[in-house]
């Protein structure tokens, strides 16, 4: 046998040792990157955000099913009151361009027409929780992100790449399942019209909340958070009031009070108030249509608090449908 030589036997290991340190090298980058304060700042406060729509769709959902209360235009005027006396207030007393006054001078009418889009789209989300259930709602309402994609190509000039057209498709494939399973899980009950309403309702809301995301980064940007949360809560809170008037008086009127029922209003009220807040922050440093994918995680905590306090069961009765059926 031919005996080896230490030099030999030695030769691999400066070309193994170059490239564990390329490899050292490189997730050093990657980490430095991915894992800056930054990112890091936007992912937690984006978490916090889904916290807080997931608090706004459980309060929204136990009025509905468990107190029968059908109010969602009360419940979103709440939070444009809050808006309106703490930014609408603070607009009134800056000078210059920021001045409230000057502001509705030059773009009244704009205003006018992001609060409306804004003010419908709470009232169809949380009307939709009337008809289908706390996890259709959140599952359905990511539709908004293609309709916001779209929207940021045509008036923020953003470009996607392949893979984010990609997960488009996707995104609609997964919304037109999650609409025909709620049709075929409501067949079972003969609520299945009731149940394509709410669908239906929860996808023209998450179409407008794209448009009101889009004007919400332009005017972030290109303006202030303030001015933004400002307006929507002057608008949101005149359109919504006048609307409340007109269609959910006598729901109201009845109304059984107690403190259950009233600290639902406040819970969701504060959820809607601090995501209001907070959403403006997120965006100036990324974009709308990172925060309605960072968001995402909402879902999921929708479906965990779906699963154990409301006892759904959707798929299990799909199952026994499809059993069924064979």
């Amino acid at each position: 046998m031919e005996a080896t030589s230490p030099a030999a036997s030695a030769g691999p290991q400066p070309h193994a040792q170059g490239a564990a340190s390329e490899s050292a090298s490189l997730l050093r980058r990657i980490k430095g990157k991915l894992f800056t304060w930054n990112i890091l700042k936007t992912i937690a406060l984006g978490q916090m955000l889904s916290l807080c729509i997931c608090g706004t769709a459980i309060t929204s959902q136990y009025l509905a099913e468990r107190y029968k209360v059908n109010t969602p235009m009360l419940q979103s005027f709440i939070n444009y009151c809050l808006l309106f006396l703490i930014y609408t207030v603070m607009l009134a007393f800056q000078s210059g361009s920021d001045n409230l006054l000057y502001i509705l001078k030059k773009k009244w009418w704009k205003y006018i027409l992001l609060g409306l889009a804004d003010v419908e789209a709470n009232y169809l989300i949380v009307r939709a929780y009337q008809y289908t259930t706390l996890t259709s709602v959140q599952l359905l309402d990511c539709f908004g992100i293609p309709v916001l994609m779209a929207l940021s190509w045509f008036i923020l000039y953003a470009r996607y790449r392949v893979i984010h057209f990609i997960a488009v498709a996707v995104c609609l494939l997964g919304v037109g399942t999650m609409v025909g399973a709620d049709i075929l899980a409501g067949r079972e009950d003969n609520s299945g019209s009731d149940v394509l309403i709410g669908d239906i309702l929860v996808l023209l809301g998450a179409s407008l909340y794209a448009v009101s995301n889009v004007c919400e980064e332009y005017i972030v940007k290109k303006l202030s958070r303030q001015e933004f949360l400002g307006m929507v809560g002057l608008f949101g809170t005149i359109i919504s009031g006048i609307q409340l008037l007109i269609v959910e008086y006598k729901d109201i009127a009845g109304i059984h009070w107690d403190w259950k029922i009233a600290l639902l209003f406040v819970a969701f009220a504060l959820c809607m108030f601090c995501l209001y807040s907070f959403m403006p922050l997120v965006i100036k440093v990324t974009s709308a249509t990172s925060v309605n994918l960072g968001i995402l995680t909402a879902d999921l905590y929708s479906l965990f608090f779906g699963l154990f306090l409301f006892g759904y069961k959707a798929v299990s009765r799909l199952g026994e449908q499809r059993g069924g059926l064979l």
